[in-house]
């Protein structure tokens, strides 16, 4: 208790700079995934890409990030077994540890998950730190299951999206008629999806309950408005004839270019309402149990304060701006060739996969979901169009994540404790 009572302003302090070192990794790392597809199929351009990174990542967050964040926050250490002294060290040691690794993966271009270091540490300070019993082993294994379940899904959603494109559209007589006509088909499919789970889901944190049907209805009118929005934009696209001589699809990629500006938004607002929960749910239990003075919630469900939410937000977003072009290269163009058409499959299969996941509550990795997604689109075109070298790199930085993320929240969590007197 003495801790709390004699630090406590300071530890506040340090978990928020910890908190935003974090969400900073976050958009460092995980929003460049989310913005890679737009950004390497040239739909969109950086400053674009961050501009709708900024408005559809706080919403995503704000709206559909409660449910990912009880469980970071609740759901993976019993709070029973863990002092509030050794609880607020703890989840300090497992923010620093994962903003450490993210910025080591940044640096190098790796697009790792941030699910799996912020998960990694916690279970690291916990296991080693407190007692292996302090860990809700049967929690975590859901988790690690969806890690391997979500990439493989939003794969075989984005190679049917994909074939449906190809039949619909490319291997048409008339391709780019075509694709005036089925393209507002897909907006909708992106509108109705996305809303769906944020109607159905998110809106209860911020007090809204509504009934099934009425969440199914709303989203259907707002797929249509998507949709009617979508057919005014494309309303302005005419053949361009000359280059078309040099690509023959160039006219059908520019109608999914503006295909690529919703799917970008739905990738944005998925990504929020999972990953933001990556910072903000461990400096959410530390503030919840500094505030209190030292008391811990056990299972209760408190509503995340705003104000963490922002910092989370802007974390994210100056993390992108910073130092988010780097895995942003690594996604969009060294896996696989992607142009809009493929880059739209592969975002509106892994947006759909995680705003699923985040409804139920699971913490999933974008990065596996959408490299998973990236994957099904070029096994699409035949393994020939996929750059194996890369992905043999990628699947490495992913092992490694999990345990470097353990481990440096050790380290970080012994440090702590010597600091602070070693409660």
């Amino acid at each position: 208790m003495s801790l709390i009572a004699d630090y406590g302003l300071v530890l506040l302090v340090l978990a928020c700079l910890f908190g935003f070192f974090m969400a900073w990794g976050v958009g460092a790392n995980d929003v460049a995934n989310a913005m890679g597809t737009s950004v390497g199929s040239r739909a969109l351009t950086i400053k674009q890409a961050i501009i709708i990174a900024m408005v559809f990542e706080f919403a995503g967050a704000y709206l559909a990030g409660g449910e990912v964040t009880e469980t970071i926050k609740n759901g993976i250490v019993d709070a029973n077994m863990i002092s509030p002294n050794l609880m607020v060290l703890g989840m300090m040691s497992a923010l620093l540890a994962a903003g450490t690794w993210l910025l080591v993966a940044s640096t190098r271009g790796w697009p790792v998950s941030t699910t799996h270091t912020i998960v990694g540490a916690v279970i690291g300070f916990a296991a080693v730190g407190v007692s292996m019993d302090a860990v809700h082993w049967s929690g975590v294994g859901p988790i690690v299951a969806s890690w391997v379940v979500t990439p493989l899904l939003a794969g075989i959603i984005s190679f049917c999206l994909f074939v449906s494109v190809q039949k619909l559209i490319i291997d048409t007589d008339n391709p780019f008629l075509n694709a005036k006509r089925y393209v507002p088909l897909y907006m909708f499919i992106t509108g109705f999806v996305i809303s769906l789970m944020t109607m159905t889901k998110g809106l209860k944190h911020v007090g809204l309950n509504l009934s099934s049907t009425e969440g199914f209805l709303l989203s259907i009118a707002i797929g249509v408005l998507v949709m009617l929005i979508g057919i005014a934009l494309l309303s302005r696209i005419h053949v361009d004839v000359e280059a078309d001589k040099a690509f023959h699809f160039s006219s059908v990629e520019k109608v999914f270019a503006i295909l690529m500006i919703f799917t970008a938004c739905s990738m944005a607002f998925a990504h929020g309402s999972n990953d933001v929960a990556n910072a903000v749910g461990p400096l959410a239990a530390i503030v919840g149990v500094i505030q209190s003075g030292g008391e811990l919630a056990a299972g209760e469900k408190s509503i995340v304060p705003g104000w963490i939410l922002l910092l989370g937000a802007l974390g994210i977003v100056v993390g992108l701006a910073t130092y988010g072009y780097k895995v942003i290269a690594t996604i969009g163009k060294e896996i696989t060739e992607l142009t809009p058409s493929r880059g739209f499959a592969a975002e509106l299969a892994a947006a759909t996969t995680v705003v699923s996941a985040s409804g139920l509550g699971l913490p999933v990795s974008t990065t596996h979901t959408l490299v998973g997604a990236i994957l099904g689109v070029g096994l699409a075109r035949g393994i020939g169009a996929l750059n194996l070298g890369m992905i043999g790199k990628i699947f490495l930085s992913w092992i490694i994540t999990l345990p470097a993320g353990a481990i440096l929240s050790i380290i970080f969590f012994f440090i702590l404790r010597a600091l602070f007197g070693g409660v």
